[in-house]
Parts: C-alpha cells; structure tokens; sequence
C-alpha cells in the first residue's frame, strides 16, 4: 500500500476528488494548509500599504491506495490539477506498512 500525499491548488479540490471517484478511490483526507515553494509568495496592496504574502493557501490531500492503484491515481490527480501555472502543486509517494479500519478490525489490504 502507498500514502499519496498531494498538495494542490484548493479550486482544483472538487475536479480532483470526482476525477479520483470515477476511478474508483472513494477515501480521502483533505486538510487546508498554507506553504511556499519556488513561488515564494507575492505582494499585494491593502488600504494603499503593500505587505509580502508569504504561505499560500494549497489543499493537501491524502490518499492510502493499493500498488495496482498507485499509478493510475498518480497520473489522475496530476492530470486533473494541472493548470499550467506555477504553484500548481506536488505529490509525494509513500509507503504504507500497515493499515487497520478501527470499526472492523481489517488489516492491510482489506482496510482500505
């Protein structure tokens, strides 16, 4: 099993998740952060002051996934967040060692 961590722009939030349901991943994690990577934020101006905007706002999403589902989830929210923009987003691979659904008691596979 594989934890997909991928960190988007949060309009892209309701695209990603129904692109990720017709492929049949229906659990998910969604947490609101805020970060910075080769952007590095940006300035804006407010009551005539300019002020630096460091960490913009992003959606990470978490995802526990099966091998065989790995790559077509992978290609799917890359797909479906693209906007050609900088500050699109990243996705991390991580490996899962175990997994437990706490109503069941299923491990492994079987609790995703």
């Amino acid at each position: 099993m594989k934890l997909i961590q991928a960190i988007i722009k949060p309009f892209k939030l309701d695209d990603v998740r129904e692109a990720l349901m017709e492929i049949g991943i229906t659990g998910m994690t969604v947490v609101e952060v805020r970060g910075f990577g080769r952007t590095k934020g940006h300035t804006e101006l407010y009551r005539g002051a300019e002020y630096v905007v460091d960490f913009l706002p992003k959606v990470k999403l978490e995802i526990v996934v099966k091998e065989e589902q790995l790559d077509i989830a992978l290609e799917t929210i890359q797909k479906t967040a693209y906007t050609g923009k900088i500050g699109d987003g990243k996705i991390f691979v991580i490996p899962v060692e175990q997994a437990i659904r706490i109503r069941t008691g299923e491990e492994g596979r079987d609790a995703v």
